[in-house]
Order: C-alpha cells, then structure tokens, then sequence
C-alpha cells in the first residue's frame, strides 16, 4: 500500500496518534506525516503511506493555511488557552486597531520558537526543559507571512485567516500580536485547512479511515505519489532510460533543463528528477526496490 493519504485531524489527538492509529487500521508500519499539528488543533494532516514516506521531506517545505482563533487580554506559558495564565490586560481593542498591528506581522519576520515545542536545545526537546519549569534562550527563526486577514470576530475571540511558511508558529503568532498590542494574546482555537496543493475538503476523518478498512477499501482513499509533484512537468522515459534510473544512472535526455516527474513506459511513477545540461539525475525515487 503507497499513496498521499488525507486525514482531519480530531482536537485532542497528537499527529503522532493518527500516525499510530493509521499504522493499526491499514497494516502498514512504514507512515509518517509532513507536518506537526498540536493536540488542541485540528484540520489537514497530510499522511504518507509506504514508498510514498520518501517523499515526506519535500512536502514539509509547503506553505500552510490556517484558520486560528486569538483571544486578546490573556498570555499564557503555552501560547495557547491550554496553558497556565503568565500576564494579560483585559481591554477592549477595535477593529481598526487590530488591523494596523496585522500589518505588522505581514511578510518576512524573525520569530522565537515557543518553549513548548518538539524543538530540541542540547539534545533536550523545548517541551520537556518547561514541563520541569526551565527555560531557555531560543533564537529567533526566519519565517513568512504571505497573507494575515482578519475575518471577524466571533464571541471574545478575533478569527484569523493565515498562510504561512514553514517553521511558522501559530501560537507564537498570536502571542507577539497580544504584546504587541500591548494587552497580551494568546490562540484560542486552530485548523489547518491547506497545506501545498492538498486541501482539507478533500480530506477524511479516522472514522472514515476504520470504515474503509473494514470494507477492504481503504487503498481507494490514497492519494498517488506523484500528486505532491503536479507542479512539474511529465516525462515518459523508453524502456532503455527506465533501466537506466531504476539502476541510479546518468543519462543524457533530449529535453529542457529542469525538474520532472519520469514515468515508465507503462505509466507507473519512477522518480522526482532533474535535467541539468542535458543530463538526469534522480533527485528522489519512488519505485519498489
């Protein structure tokens, strides 16, 4: 079993317990997932299955959208409505308050990565030095903002709409805008609901999964590999060329330099490859060895 598969993520479950729980339903021990989501957030968590695990590495490096929930007047150790409360001012903020400070977290920023998080100093995940009620200097990280738009505001809560960089926080998004303004913030509520190309309408639940497996059928929710690469062209390799790559040569192709997706010659998925000077050279493949 090899494919993409799509899955929305319950609150309260770590990505690492869809992993497992997906381990027990599709009998498959080789799965791993492209991108962390808290236990508290829910939404797209992009799965991949057997050989397709090879192609993990390069759908962490996606942009991501999500929709968070930030609750102002309120800082917490967490970052999030989860954690112990640290500082907070209750006061009303405007609209047209809030809307000049998104404008400052729009684009290229440095952002200090939250104590707790998997990241590790000295060898110690971030997470664990808190939990014991350390901390430590954390240095700031680059990341992007493409688009920060505020949707309304919904109870005590403001509702955002974020796509983002890799590496980027949430949480940490909503604290420095809470400090910003001066009152403190923190996140109330998350869901991703793209990641890449992937989508969380096209997504299903682990109910869905279970259901699925028990009818045999769960093979026909996988997404194919190649699906994380539509964005580069095609190119169907001749019998010869398709020994050639099985075998990890280099080989001169009559086409522009660049990126491909090689196809056999009975249309199966090869590899990710790429064409410098004439020249392929597999990038990284995703045939049965």
């Amino acid at each position: 079993m090899n494919g993409i598969l799509l899955v929305d993520k319950p609150t309260d479950w770590t990505s690492s317990d869809v992993v497992a729980k997906l381990r027990g339903l599709l009998h498959e021990r080789r799965i791993g997932h492209s991108g962390t989501l808290d236990p508290m957030a829910t939404g797209l968590l992009v799965v991949f299955v057997g050989r397709a695990t090879r192609a993990v590495e390069f759908a962490e490096s996606q942009e991501k959208r999500y929709l968070a929930s930030l609750r102002l007047g309120l800082a917490t150790d967490t970052q999030d409505i989860t954690g112990n409360r640290i500082s907070g001012e209750p006061r009303e903020i405007s609209e047209a308050e809030l809307e000049r400070t998104l404008a400052l977290f729009r684009g290229d920023l440095q952002q200090i990565p939250p104590m707790y998080s998997a990241i590790k100093v000295g060898g110690k995940k971030l997470y664990e030095i808190a939990r014991r009620g350390g901390e430590v200097e954390r240095k700031p990280r680059p990341v992007h903002i493409r688009e920060l738009r505020l949707l309304g505001r919904e109870g005590e809560d403001w509702l955002l709409d974020v796509t983002c960089s890799k590496g980027t926080y949430i949480r940490t998004l909503c604290h420095d805008i809470g400090q910003s303004l001066g009152c403190g913030g923190c996140m109330s509520a998350l869901r991703r609901v793209r990641a890449g190309e992937f989508s969380i309408e096209n997504a299903c639940t682990l109910d869905q999964v279970r259901e699925a497996a028990d009818r045999g059928e769960a093979e026909k929710l996988l997404l194919p590999v190649d699906s994380l690469f539509r964005q580069d062209p095609a190119l169907s390799l001749n019998a010869r060329d398709e020994k050639r790559i099985r075998s990890g040569g280099v080989f001169p192709v009559a086409v522009q330099d660049g990126q491909y997706r090689a196809y056999g010659s009975d249309g199966a998925f090869l590899a990710l490859v790429r064409v410098t000077g004439g020249e392929l050279k597999s990038i990284k493949s995703f045939f049965e060895v």
